[in-house]
């Protein structure tokens, strides 16, 4: 089926009764499991006259001293680098540069467009102007670099090229260590703008204007999509829209998000659209859970679904409303309406119309099955705590990079503020890029020397690592000229014990 909910090899016509089936069996599942499972499920209190659950806090056993050990000398191996030399090195390897052009065939071409595209990467990445950077970069101009960033560089064009990044870092074997790339985590940080500009807001969520650089993080680190969005919208709409607008080989299933991703629409689509949505749940006070029926009751859990016969999904409205849910679904997968426009219209939709309704019964058994799946299972949330911490390590790792003018974005214009962002993750992932090959290079000397490396003390390295790097001074065009040799995408380390497929697993999302 179109959008992922028929299962793999039924030939069974999917239809509003199938679709009904599925999601009572779901729910009637996950409800049934957390009641058995809850006189051992000792991380888990409810109150019994509220209803609301408490988890017990998840003492990490911290790192193992062998990964200590060997971050430490990692660390110390790391060989000096500067940025302009690393996104350098990246561009002959992926040659992600070729993506870039003029426009319209009319523009004369540049003659280095090599250098000149990573050099204008460069100076955007790291949020310099083009003015201030030319006194620093010998041979070139502010005006050349403005020209080139402007004419030569579009929103398609650079999705393109992290786009190639991203294929080249799942390519690599070191990047196993992290993930599989089937899990992604969603979340933004704020980027300051100018007070005068018409996008910036004043944020409720981070107290000050500017806008918001929303980023979709693999699990094995690297940036699949960036959005650049104002701090006024609500930004669980880009939930979705990042996985759908990801063009890379790597297409995760599940998504991981803060607590903007709990509403019933964001849920019920990423349902539709075959995702499997978890995000990190810190406040439960507020969260309501819906009982299949009304006669449904339960031995332990049964405060979580408040009064006896209230709080029912109503699988009837759901039956009636398939076609057009499965309409909307469509039409958001083929491009036809946009996930963030349904999203909107849906957080303000009249409950008189059966489409708004049925989007929110479908996402209220989503979330409370995912809700109870989360009170249920302590590793699922030591993976989704891993995965939210990830997002939130590359936020730093991206600022950290994007130094020029205090982090404040200086274009009033929104199409050059989201390019901005998009410079950005671009920069950010040819250094996630580069530093995983030279942590997989130093690997190799280490095993060289005798060393044996345990694929799960690799699995608690981040290569978000910066100590090596160098970001200032005068930055010298002479590597540009330097075309690096081939690099080593293998590693002899064993992967499968992470995947779960030997004794002692110890599972992806352990580093932070």
């Amino acid at each position: 089926m179109e959008v992922g909910l028929a299962e793999p090899g039924d030939a069974t016509p999917y239809d509003a009764a199938t679709f009904r089936r599925q999601l009572e069996d779901k729910l009637t599942a996950a409800a049934a499991a957390a009641d058995a499972g809850y006189p051992d499920n000792e991380g888990l209190v409810i109150d019994p006259e509220t209803g609301i659950p408490s988890l017990k806090a998840h003492r990490s056993e911290g790192q193992r001293s062998s990964a200590k050990a060997l971050e430490q000398e990692l660390k110390a191996r790391m060989p000096e680098r500067s940025l302009l030399g690393i996104i350098s090195r990246t561009a002959y390897w992926v040659e992600w540069w070729r993506r870039f052009g003029p426009a319209s065939g009319n523009e004369p071409k540049l003659k280095d467009p090599f250098g000149r595209y990573v050099i204008t990467t460069f100076v955007k990445g790291t949020n310099m102007g083009p003015y201030e950077a030319a006194r620093h970069i010998p041979g070139v101009s502010g005006h050349e670099l403005s020209l080139a960033a402007n004419r030569h560089f579009s929103i398609p064009t650079l999705n393109e090229a992290i786009a190639d990044l991203v294929n080249a870092h799942a390519r690599l074997d070191i990047s196993q260590a992290w993930g599989d790339g089937s899990t992604v985590a969603a979340d933004g940080t704020h980027m300051d703008t100018y007070l005068n500009n018409l996008l910036s807001e004043t944020s409720v969520r981070y107290g000050k204007p500017g806008g918001i650089a929303y980023h979709h993080i693999s699990d094995t680190y690297i940036a699949l999509f960036t959005h650049f969005i104002p701090c006024g919208v609500w930004e669980a709409v880009y939930i979705i829209e990042g996985l759908l607008k990801n063009t890379s080989d790597v297409k995760p299933t599940t998504v991981h998000a803060d607590t903007q991703g709990q509403s019933f629409p964001v849920f019920a689509l990423a349902h539709l659209l075959g995702f499997d949505l978890m995000p990190r749940i810190r406040n439960w006070k507020d969260l309501t859970f819906y009982r299949p029926t009304k006669r449904t009751e339960y031995v332990h859990i049964d405060a979580l679904f408040g009064e006896p016969g209230r709080n029912v999904i109503d699988f009837d409205l759901i039956e009636s409303q398939f076609r057009h849910l499965m309409r909307v679904a469509v039409s958001v997968r083929e491009g036809a309406i946009s996930s963030t426009l349904l999203l909107r219209r849906l957080r303000a939709g009249s409950r008189k119309n059966a489409t708004y309704t049925a989007f929110r019964e479908v996402g209220r058994v989503i979330r409370t099955v995912q809700l109870l799946r989360y009170l249920s299972d302590a590793p699922l949330r030591r993976r989704v705590t891993a995965a939210t911490n990830k997002v939130e390590a590359f936020n730093g790792f991206s600022q950290w990079i994007g130094f020029g003018n205090g982090g404040v974005i200086t274009d009033n214009d929104p199409v050059e503020q989201e390019k901005t962002a998009k410079f950005n993750a671009l920069l950010t992932n040819a250094v996630i890029f580069h530093n995983a090959l030279d942590i997989a290079e130093i690997v190799r000397q280490l095993q060289e020397e005798g060393h044996v490396i345990d694929a799960e003390d690799l699995a608690h390295i981040s290569p978000y690592l910066t100590e090596h790097i160098r970001r200032f001074g005068e930055y010298s065009t002479h590597e540009l000229g330097l075309e690096p040799e081939e690099y080593d995408p293998h590693l002899d380390v064993d992967f499968s014990l992470l995947r779960g497929d030997g004794p002692g697993a110890g599972g992806y999302g352990q580093a932070a």
